[in-house]
């Protein structure tokens, strides 16, 4: 059974920065796809940031340049540096997981096409502050 649990979450003023960590278990392979999602009440959840087992990432336009998603495979930790916070980045962020050889974008819209992800974590929030 797979499990993804999140950690770093907090309040911090616009202009801030914050660390997201997600500790993984339960992999059987390598063939996973790793993405962070993240859903504002009353909004939809939306991609923010993927990664493959490559090492390649994508990033919704409106975080491009101040997040930064990574991974420590031999920790299995996704990490999601959040640098620069507005106050529109509050939200529940969700990290998750899908198992086969994905093209990262396409991971990005899964949810948008209205598919899920084949494993989530509990969320952590992010609370941005003007």
């Amino acid at each position: 059974q797979v499990q993804l649990v999140e950690s770093g979450g907090g309040s911090v003023p616009v202009g801030g920065s914050l660390r997201l960590s997600c500790i993984a278990s339960g992999y059987t392979g390598s063939d996973y796809c790793m993405g962070w999602f993240r859903q504002a009440p009353g909004k939809e959840r939306e991609g923010v940031a993927a990664i493959d087992s490559d090492g390649n990432t994508a990033y919704t336009d409106s975080v491009k340049g101040r997040f930064a998603i990574s991974q420590d495979n031999a920790k299995n930790t996704l990490y999601l540096q959040l640098n620069s916070l507005k106050p529109e980045d509050t939200a529940m962020y969700y990290c998750a997981a899908v198992r086969g050889e994905i093209p990262v974008r396409i991971v990005l819209q899964i949810t948008a096409a209205g598919l899920t992800m084949d494993y989530w974590g509990q969320g952590t929030q992010v609370t941005v502050s003007s």
